[in-house]
């Protein structure tokens, strides 16, 4: 498949004991790719941006749409181990890494159980942390096109919405969508899309650099829960990105991927 002037592949292969979706692009040192709750959205314009600098690697997780699930993987825990495995098995040790909402959740997880896995490490809105203030939107009290939508600041001017959140979502994505909602509530119902545990495992990373950010406007996961991934990530940045929602990578895609490019860039 081609988008632009860059190429990507899409095929299912066998890893750690699952049939898995991966999704692979681009050139240059391993980039690995977390998707959020709904599972990848398919080739974005900061894939193909990102893809310049680096080869790309997109494993959908297990239970997600097209990987199969599996059912000993009960919560996120057991995600983040399965994940690791997946990595050995993709020969990935040390690289960089980006999750986005829930897969920053699964990013900062395998971090604590095995920091020099990555290189460097964003975590874009992540779950997984309780706000001090304010709460995490609940995605099962409205259909996906709802929570899509509350994902953004102003949908109505993001170009690249549409084609996330298409007015009439063939039978295909709408099954995706639901089968995605169904995974994400098995990980992390009780209690919701939080580990308790999660802000005292994360003094582990104090040697992994790492960026947070931040829609100043997120109406999903709110803001104090990045300050605390902050304060218990020692030496870790937050960066806050102002009129943008839950998605920079979508709504601010130019500046997401100035601050991107900066923190990889840096000895």
């Amino acid at each position: 498949m081609t988008t632009g002037s860059k190429t990507w592949t899409e095929e299912t292969v066998r890893l750690a004991g699952a049939g898995v979706q991966l999704v692979k692009g681009g050139s240059g040192e391993p980039l690995l790719i977390f998707h959020d709750e709904l599972g990848h959205p398919g080739w974005l314009k900061y894939h193909e941006a990102l893809a310049e600098d680096n080869t790309l690697y997109i494993p959908s997780a297990t239970g997600f749409t097209p990987s199969d699930g599996l059912d000993w993987v009960m919560n996120m825990r057991d995600m983040a181990g399965w994940y690791l495995q997946v990595m050995d098995e993709l020969g990935l040790d040390h690289v960089n890494a980006i999750g986005f909402s829930i897969g920053g959740w699964l990013a900062a997880e395998m971090a604590t159980m095995c920091p020099h896995i990555f290189k460097k490490l964003v975590l874009v809105g992540p779950a997984g942390i309780l706000p001090p203030t304010g709460e995490i939107f609940d995605m099962f009290l409205v259909v996906a096109k709802e929570f899509i939508k509350q994902g953004y600041l102003d949908p109505d001017n993001t170009p690249e919405f549409a084609q996330l959140c298409p007015e009439e979502p063939s039978p295909e994505l709408s099954e995706a969508w639901e089968v995605a909602r169904e995974e994400s509530c098995r990980l992390s119902w009780r209690p919701y899309m939080h580990y308790q545990g999660l802000p005292h495992l994360l003094g582990r990373l104090k040697d992994l650099p790492t960026l947070i950010m931040w829609g100043r406007d997120d109406a999903i996961v709110p803001l104090s829960a990045g300050e605390v991934y902050q304060k218990s990530i020692k030496g870790s940045r937050l960066s806050i990105i102002d009129n943008c929602g839950h998605h920079p990578e979508v709504e601010k895609t130019d500046e997401f991927i100035r601050q991107v490019r900066a923190f990889f860039s840096e000895a």
